[in-house]
């Protein structure tokens, strides 16, 4: 969401009510006055515990839904309804307010409301009494949590979750905040007095509450409704929003910890993207200095993300966030769509520096993903929950347990190694939490380690006389050790559900490491958590993914996706995000290998978005389909954070399918993306920094001439699939691979109906070789070649740019 147009002058009649809830946004550490997440987390007592006892006084009608975020709730003593019709009516008939509380199941400070609020009694009788309460998964219901975050984010300058929302019964709202707790302290309102003023406020001057939520919604939808004044963007205000976007970048940048701005410090994947595009932007243009410094900011961010606590030493994958600076003390809960954007920027460096560090990297996220957060028909699950319990059968869940360690637990498993490994990870008897006045401002985590490589390996290793690798064998097994009692541990919630836009995410970055990863030399040797798949099991994953998406979550008939799956599809449409995530995944997959089959469903999955999301008057795409009537708002997204935005991708699905079809089709999507890129200009030209991947998207469509990489041959060869490595090896965001086999008749009759060019192209290859290329860009291609070197000497051929980057 633009914040720039969401922080409207909103004032609406009602605005004495606004009661300061406790912000806890994003799910952000407490501050040093906050209540010490350890007093919250001792209420958390045994949710599941807890939770097993109310089921034989309590069931609500949420114990009938699929999300396992409704399901926790399912036995609370509040009488909670899902969004629907059916909870509709029944406020409308008693002609109470709604009380709307939004999480989802990995969320630490939704377990605590719950615990706090929602299984409390006396609470519960006054929602059930004053209110008709519903509970929304808004993980499963982006739509309808984008509507009240916007409200609430206008209101108070800031959001998160969960979030708690008043409404009308007309849908609008009536005051909004995060987390509450049961009672006043800290100066701030409890929920008893916020439930207790808005039942007054209802009975006393409803209808002034009911003008004043219209009136909120309506100056809402005026700031979001953004239209393009023009059809295209100027070349030069698309190569400016990227110098602004990286100028603003480096301003921010942490030159002792990397990483763009200060604690609590989150993987925003899109702004290291943006810097590996504009460093081969500069580097091509002979800016060469600069090209190197936002190449450095890149490996040193990533470089210490992953030696620091975000990252999961012993089990692979990345916390969504670290507290602190340094990357030490994460929030420890693990979001899929971090992991595939994460491995992917890791194959980009990889690709760039042929540093089999990145590729390690982007190794140990896919394998954690392989091994853990995968299902029995390839589908890939959502997230895992940051709390568990300390040991078997423990009454209590405590964040982070899972993954922190004693000193004393390291000694007993690791034995002789334990000193070794001990230094390596700095793991002291005391804790190790103690790198800045923020990784543990309440002693949560005395005499617990978190590990954290503060030296690299070579210097460790010489300081013990051993080799590299031999060193790195033993922290390997060490490791493993860990891992393996780790596993006897109880583990933390998995949220099972599949979604489709972090499915395509999670597909993106398979396919590419299936052909990125081939450029590692042969002798290259992997520690555990990495495993050393032949990287053509990575396409296997991707593929089965799709597959299982197309076959238990779209509607083959109506063209349609579904958002996501548990126990069958959710009641939920596909949203902007999934179409435009899986697009970029299926374009992925079929690039890196696959078949034909891949493109055209993203052809048809374009065509879909299209009819349903795209605004073709004003141009960009609506968040939402606009046939829900009790979704109020439609939103043109365009913030690229934690997760892109489904414009900014969009854009680019749109430039690559454009340079792979011809005629009309290729015309209407170059179109389509020019009027899309329009509709954000003011934001692209003054606030860049905050769609940083909408900025490389506008650079890309100012390129003169995309690169089309075409292979020719039996895909089922070596002398193929070595040509296939030659491309891929090098990086280069400015390209378009397209791979043929002549034999295939599916391959064959696609590009013959698809881009006559490309089918001509592959008709007259030479039918006495098993492979060849062919390079086009300028408008001009190269003489087929027939060899990995001869393409990797024309793939590195200098492209001059015809205007300054």
């Amino acid at each position: 969401m633009a914040l720039a147009r969401a922080t409207v002058s909103l004032i609406p009649p009602h605005a004495w009510l606004r009661l300061r809830p406790f912000s806890i946004p994003r799910r952000l550490p407490l501050s040093s006055s906050s209540p010490p997440r350890s007093l919250l987390a001792a209420r958390v007592v045994a949710m599941a515990g807890s939770s097993t006892a109310a089921a034989h006084r309590h069931t609500n009608r949420l114990a009938s839904e699929h999300s396992p975020y409704l399901l926790q709730h399912a036995h609370n003593p509040v009488d909670w309804y899902p969004w629907g019709d059916e909870a509709f009516d029944q406020a409308r008939k008693r002609d109470v307010p709604i009380f709307l509380s939004i999480g989802y199941s990995t969320c630490h400070w939704c377990h605590v409301m719950e615990v706090e609020s929602f299984e409390n009694e006396e609470i519960a009788k006054m929602l059930n009494e004053w209110f008709v309460s519903i509970k929304v998964d808004r993980e499963e219901r982006p739509d309808v949590d984008k509507v009240y975050m916007t409200y609430v984010q206008a209101l108070y300058g800031g959001g998160g979750w969960p979030l708690s929302v008043f409404l009308s019964t007309n849908l609008k709202p009536l005051m909004g905040g995060t987390y509450f707790p049961p009672d006043d302290k800290y100066g701030r309102p409890g929920f008893k007095t916020v439930l207790r003023r808005v039942k007054e406020a209802w009975d006393t001057k409803q209808e002034m509450l009911e003008k004043g939520g219209s009136f909120a919604i309506e100056q809402l939808s005026e700031a979001l409704s953004a239209t393009a004044s023009s059809h295209r963007l100027s070349d030069e205000l698309a190569q400016n929003s990227l110098k602004s976007c990286v100028k603003q970048l480096g301003n921010s940048y942490d030159p002792k910890f990397g990483g763009f701005g200060s604690a609590p410090k989150f993987p925003r994947p899109v702004e290291v993207y943006l810097m590996l595009y504009a460093s081969k932007k500069l580097m091509e243009t002979g800016r060469e200095s600069e090209a190197n410094n936002a190449m450095q900011m890149v490996c040193h961010t990533l470089q210490c993300m992953a030696r620091g606590g975000i990252h999961d030493h012993v089990g692979g994958g990345f916390h969504r966030y670290s507290v602190d600076e340094c990357w030490h003390v994460p929030h420890f809960e693990k979001m899929l769509y971090d992991q595939g954007q994460l491995a992917n920027v890791y194959l980009d460096t990889f690709a760039i520096k042929r540093d089999t560090f990145y590729s390690s990297v982007a190794r140990d996220i896919l394998d954690y993903l392989k091994r853990d957060m995968i299902g029995e028909s390839g589908e890939i699950y959502s997230a895992e929950d940051a709390d568990s319990a300390e040991y078997e059968g423990s009454p209590r869940k405590k964040e982070g347990a899972f993954y922190v360690w004693t000193s004393k637990e390291i000694e007993e498993i690791l034995g002789d190694y334990a000193t070794l490994f001990k230094d390596h990870y700095y793991v002291k008897s005391s804790g190790n939490c103690d790198l800045s006045s923020m990784s543990d401002p309440h002693n949560e985590f005395k005499g617990k380690n978190v590990l954290i490589e503060r030296k690299d390996i070579s210097s460790m290793a010489s300081k013990l006389g051993m080799s590299v690798d031999e060193y790195s064998q033993i922290l390997g097994l060490c490791r493993q050790k860990l891992f393996n009692a780790r596993s006897r541990r109880p583990r933390p919630h998995l949220d099972d559900k599949v979604i489709v836009s972090w499915n395509g995410l999670a597909i993106s970055s398979f396919a590419r490491a299936s052909k990125i990863l081939k450029a590692e030399v042969k002798e290259t040797k992997f520690y555990f958590p990495v495993v050393g798949y032949n990287p053509s099991t990575y396409l296997e994953v991707a593929e089965k993914a799709a597959f299982f998406i197309k076959s238990r979550l779209y509607d083959k008939p109506a063209r349609r996706l579904q958002r996501s799956f548990r126990n069958g599809p959710s009641k939920a449409p596909g949203f902007l995000d999934d179409y435009a995530f899986l697009i970029s995944g299926l374009l992925d997959l079929y690039e890196c290998g696959g078949g034909t089959d891949w493109l055209s469903w993203a052809i048809d999955l374009q065509a879909t978005q299209d009819e349903l999301f795209l605004d073709g008057e004003g141009g960009g795409y609506f968040n939402t389909p606009g046939e829900d009537p009790s979704v109020l708002l439609r939103v043109k997204e365009d913030h690229d954070g934690a997760e892109p935005s489904g414009n900014s991708v969009s854009a680019m699905n749109l430039i690559r399918l454009s340079s792979m079809v011809a005629g009309a089709r290729s015309e209407n999507y170059r179109s389509t993306a020019e009027h899309l890129l329009a509709v954000f200009e003011s934001r692209l030209k003054d606030q860049s920094m905050a769609v940083p991947l909408m900025c490389s998207a506008a650079d890309m469509l100012s390129v003169p001439s995309r690169k089309q990489v075409v292979l020719v041959g039996d895909k089922t060869s070596a002398e193929f699939n070595d040509m296939a490595t030659a491309v891929f090896a090098s990086y280069d965001p400015n390209r378009t691979v397209i791979q043929i086999d002549t034999s295939n008749t599916e391959d064959m009759e696609f590009w013959e109906s698809q881009n006559q060019n490309i089918f001509q192209m592959a008709k007259s290859s030479p039918v006495d070789k098993l492979a060849v290329a062919h390079v086009c860009q300028n408008f001009v291609c190269s003489p087929p070649v027939s060899s990995p070197d001869a393409l990797s000497t024309l793939l590195d051929k200098t492209y001059v740019a015809t205007s300054s980057a």
